[in-house]
């Protein structure tokens, strides 16, 4: 890694720096579900048709995720950071003057390309800036905007359909865009590494991998036959396969397998696919029970979820002294319980029940799924060591995408299980939502033992001095 002297000015601005790529990219991929509606009838199109817009999005983010470590090894954080922002907002730009669905979906996948390094690229630099006990703090700030994203994207969404129009979802984008560009060219450092070759043969198998896996969770949701779907599945795990194969022979492979030989880099990534496989979902499943079973507006929907947000920022200022405290594997293991059975708790109020009791549980989720994101994310990354780090990061940021989708998709299926059976909901679709928030709960509880794997003094180096 090439010696760059890390001033005060950059430690204090880099953050914020992350924060606004991963603000920018999270409000971007919840925002234009509340707007597909709207977009459909502009541009004469059928509601169903308009996932094309993101599906597309999120299979160019899985196709090229992985190359981000090895660019950015290459030609600098600092270059493909600031590249990545200026792809992702005209891309944006591009979405905002698309004439029809054809034009959306190219101008879609220009702004996946730029997603797909702004994170991953951003966190890279991040670790190499900050000692171990300094990046905790640093990875805290950071990552407040992934816990706003998905909880103000329905609200903003639904604000600027019902009052300005479609275009503004992506125009949004341009301005934070541009801050980031300029704080970007002042303030971020072009760490870079040494590169031997680009394992073209892995990326391919793993892209394929990525491909298959992305279009199998996009199927699952609205899957009429499950056969092609489990096909796709297959196929995709199939690819993974092959890609150990090549990793096991190749001298510079795109993620090295010695990877998983950290424990708590292994830990880390089955902790962050199995505990948001519940998480995730529920940011779409309650506002989505909010209009459907109490039928109200989209916009009210959003009010009802919007106060996690809060809690999520107000959460932020004690996670440090937490795991201080009680460590990374206690903190783990209490709290991924915690928020199963907050999430079973939104299964208690009927649908003669006020809408508003559901905002003291969400507030309390909200808190407590800001310190669940914090520590899975800084485990996974605490004992890798400098040679590792590009790769390392780029393959937690990739099962971070397949994890909440996986958990969307999940999600979406219990749910149309339980609406299917209308003997066992007596009629009552809400009755569908509770049982599912009872399955998605549980199963988010007995994703916490994955923790038990950690020891108690793992993570002892990301404490702050």
């Amino acid at each position: 890694m090439s010696e760059i002297q890390t001033t005060e000015q950059v430690k204090k601005y880099l953050p914020f720096i992350l924060g606004t790529a991963i603000f920018m990219q999270m409000l971007d991929s919840t925002i234009l579900n509340t707007s597909l509606p709207s977009i459909a009838r502009d541009l004469q199109e059928s509601p169903l048709d308009m996932q094309n817009a993101i599906i597309s999005y999120v299979l160019t983010l899985a196709l090229f995720m992985p190359v981000s470590g090895f660019l950015a090894d290459k030609f600098g954080t600092k270059r493909i950071f600031i590249l990545s922002l200026a792809v992702f907002s005209v891309g944006s730009l591009f979405c905002s003057l698309s004439q029809d669905l054809t034009q959306l979906v190219i101008s879609r996948i220009v702004q996946g390309i730029g997603g797909s390094l702004m994170t991953p690229v951003g966190k890279l630099a991040l670790i190499r800036a900050f000692n171990k006990n300094e990046l905790l703090k640093a990875m805290n700030f950071a990552i407040i905007p992934a816990l706003i994203g998905p909880v103000m994207g329905p609200l903003v969404g639904g604000y600027m359909v019902d009052y300005l129009s479609w275009h503004w979802i992506f125009l949004i984008n341009i301005p934070i865009g541009l801050i980031g560009i300029i704080l970007s060219l002042k303030y971020m450092p072009n760490y870079k590494s040494p590169v031997i070759d680009f394992d073209l043969k892995g990326f391919l198998i793993f892209a394929m991998a990525s491909l298959l896996l992305s279009v199998s969770l996009e199927l699952l949701g609205n899957a009429q036959n499950i056969t092609p779907v489990l096909l796709v599945l297959v196929l995709g795990f199939l690819m993974l396969y092959f890609y150990y194969k090549h990793a096991k022979t190749d001298n510079n492979p795109i993620f090295p397998l010695n990877l998983f030989q950290v424990r708590t880099f292994r830990v880390g990534i089955l902790g962050n696919l199995a505990t948001r496989l519940g998480i995730s979902s529920i940011p779409l499943l309650v506002p989505l029970m909010i209009q459907i079973a109490y039928g109200q507006s989209a916009l009210t929907s959003g009010w009802i979820v919007a106060p996690m947000a809060l809690t999520a920022m107000f959460g932020k200022s004690y996670v440090i002294g937490i795991l201080d405290k009680f460590g990374y594997r206690k903190t783990l293991m209490t709290n991924t319980f915690v928020i199963g059975v907050l999430i079973c708790c939104l299964a208690i109020p009927t649908v003669q029940s006020s809408i508003y009791w559901y905002i003291p549980i969400l507030l309390v989720l909200g808190f407590f799924n800001s310190i669940q994101f914090t520590s899975m994310n800084t485990i996974s990354i605490a004992d890798l060591r400098p040679y590792q780090n590009s790769s390392g990061n780029s393959l937690v940021s990739v099962n971070q995408q397949f994890a909440v989708g996986f958990g969307i998709a999940f999600g979406l299926i219990v749910l149309k299980l339980f609406e299917g059976d209308t003997t066992f909901i007596k009629n009552e679709v809400h009755n569908a939502f509770r049982y599912t928030f009872l399955i998605v709960g549980s199963l988010t509880i007995l994703s916490g033992f994955v923790f038990r794997r950690l020891n108690f003094r793992d993570g002892d180096n990301m404490k702050s001095a």
